[in-house]
C-alpha cells in the first residue's frame, strides 16, 4: 500500500495503471505456468501410456484451450483489485472475459468431440456406422448456443432472452440452414439404411464419381476416382439420386464378368458324325459328345415315321459344341468359383453377328487378378474359336479391302454407282 501511496503522490493515475500492468503479468505468468505444468504433464502422461486416445486429445489441443481459462479467471476477479477503477469499466472487463472463457469452453468442446470422433474412428463399428455428420451437427449446434451466450455476456443479457428473438427469425433461419436441414436428414437416412460406409467404391456418373470413398461429412462425401481426382458430392444427393454401390461385390468375395464373343452366323453350320468324333480327343468335351450323341440317337430313333433325309435328323452344331466347351472350360477353371452363377448362352442375334456371353464370377475382387483372369479366359476363347469352323464377327479393316482383286474392287464400285 505503500508503494501505491507513493504512486498516488506522483501522479493520481499511477497506482491504477501499476496495478492493472501488475494484473496483467500475474495473468501472463500464471498462463505460462498453467501451460508447462498442465500441457507438459498431459504430453508426457500420453507418450508414456500404451493407449492412443490421450495422444489424440493431445493433437486436437483440448488441453491448451482449457488451460486458457486461467488468464481470463485471474482478470476476471482480478479486475475488482484495482483501485480507481469506474464500476463501468469493471462490468466492461468482466463481461468481455466472461465470454472469452465461454469461448474458450466452446473451442475445448468442439475440440473434444472431434478428437472423440477420431477415437471412435479408430474402432470396427466406425466402418460401419461412422458418425462424422453427426458430430459435426452436435458441434454446429455448440457453437450457435456458444455464440448466443458470448453475446448474451458481453451485452450483459440473458441468453434467454437472445433465444426468444429466434421465433421471429424462423423462417430466415431455415432459409439460411436449408443444406443442413437436409444433410441432417439424409445423413440419418444414410447411416439407418447402411447406405455408405468409408472404403467403398461407389458410382455416381452424373457427380463423375468413381471410385473409394475417404470421408463421410455432415454436408459433404469425398471420393477418391481411380485417377486420383477428389470428388466432393452433396451428403443428401445420395439419397436423392442415384447411386451405385460396388460393397456387396467386395463382400461376396466374387467379382462379375459378363462378355461377349460375336460369332459371325454365315460360319454356324451342322457338324459331320467325323468330326464329332474329333471333338472327343477334347477332354472338356468328352462327357457331353457322349450324352448328346446318346440323347439325339433316343430322339431320332423315337420319330414316327420314316426319315430318310439326314437333315430332318437332330444333329449337333458347331455353335452348340463351342458353347459346352466354353462352359465345360470356366467350371473347370480355377479362379472361377461354381458356388455363382456361371452361364455361357445365346443373346439376340444382330448386325454384328451371334453374341455368345459369358457369364460367371472370379474367386478374387481385386481388380488387377480379376482383369488378369478375364484376358486369360477370353485369350483361350479366342484362339480355340476355329477349332470349331467357327468365325469371330469383326468389321472390315483397309486391309480386308486390300485383299480384293482389281477386278472385284471394280465391280463393286459399279455396283456401288448403280445402287446410288
Amino acid at each position: 500500500m505503500k508503494i501505491l501511496d507513493t504512486l498516488a503522490a506522483v501522479n493520481p493515475l499511477l497506482p491504477t495503471a501499476a496495478a492493472l500492468v501488475a494484473l496483467l503479468v500475474g495473468a501472463w505468468i500464471a498462463d505460462r505456468i498453467a501451460k508447462v505444468i498442465l500441457i507438459g504433464m498431459a504430453r508426457r502422461f500420453a507418450a508414456m501410456s500404451s493407449v492412443t486416445w490421450d495422444d489424440i486429445l493431445v493433437e486436437h489441443k483440448v488441453f491448451e484451450r482449457i488451460v486458457h481459462l486461467v488468464p481470463a479467471i485471474i482478470i476476471f476477479w482480478g479486475i475488482d483489485l484495482v483501485p480507481e477503477v469506474p464500476d463501468g469499466v469493471v462490468t466492461v472487463v468482466r463481461n468481455v472475459m466472461l465470454g472469452y472463457m465461454i469461448l474458450m469452453l466452446t473451442l475445448a468442446l468442439t475440440s473434444s468431440l472431434s478428437a472423440g470422433n477420431e477415437i471412435y474412428g479408430q474402432t470396427e463399428m466406425a466402418k460401419d456406422r461412422p458418425l462424422k455428420g453427426f458430430v459435426q451437427l452436435v458441434q454446429l449446434v455448440v457453437w450457435i448456443l456458444g455464440g448466443i451466450m458470448i453475446v448474451a455476456a458481453i451485452l450483459d443479457r440473458s441468453p434467454v432472452l437472445l433465444l426468444s428473438g429466434f421465433g421471429a427469425m424462423t423462417a430466415v433461419l431455415l432459409l439460411i440452414f436449408k443444406d443442413t436441414i437436409l444433410s441432417l436428414v439424409a445423413s440419418v437416412q444414410i447411416s439407418a439404411q447402411d447406405m455408405v460406409r468409408v472404403g467403398d467404391w461407389i458410382e455416381m456418373p452424373q457427380y463423375g464419381a468413381d471410385g473409394d470413398v475417404i470421408d463421410v461429412q455432415l454436408h459433404t462425401i469425398k471420393v477418391q476416382n481411380w485417377d486420383k481426382t477428389i470428388v466432393t458430392v452433396p451428403t443428401h444427393k445420395l439419397v436423392s439420386e442415384s447411386l451405385k454401390n460396388w460393397r456387396g461385390m467386395s463382400q461376396s468375395g466374387g467379382r462379375r464378368i459378363k462378355r461377349s464373343l460375336n460369332i459371325d452366323v454365315s460360319s454356324i453350320r451342322f457338324q459331320r458324325d467325323d468330326e464329332v468324333a474329333e471333338f472327343r480327343r477334347l477332354a472338356l468335351l468328352v462327357d457331353y459328345i457322349d450324352q448328346k450323341k446318346k440323347e439325339l440317337a433316343d430322339y431320332n430313333a423315337g420319330l414316327e415315321y420314316e426319315v430318310d433325309a439326314e437333315v430332318n435328323h437332330r444333329r449337333l452344331t458347331n455353335v452348340g459344341t463351342f458353347r459346352a466347351y466354353a462352359y465345360n472350360y470356366l467350371h473347370n477353371h480355377p479362379m472361377i468359383r461354381n458356388d455363382m452363377t456361371l452361364l455361357v448362352r445365346q443373346l439376340e442375334p444382330g448386325p454384328e453377328g451371334l453374341p455368345i456371353e459369358v457369364y460367371c464370377f472370379t474367386n478374387t475382387t481385386e481388380w488387377g487378378a480379376y482383369e488378369d483372369i478375364q484376358s486369360d479366359i477370353f485369350d483361350h476363347l479366342l484362339a480355340i474359336v476355329p477349332e470349331f469352323d467357327l468365325r469371330l464377327f469383326q468389321q472390315p479393316a483397309g486391309s480386308d479391302f486390300d485383299k480384293i482383286s482389281p477386278r472385284d474392287q471394280a465391280a463393286a464400285a459399279r455396283l456401288a454407282v448403280t445402287q446410288g
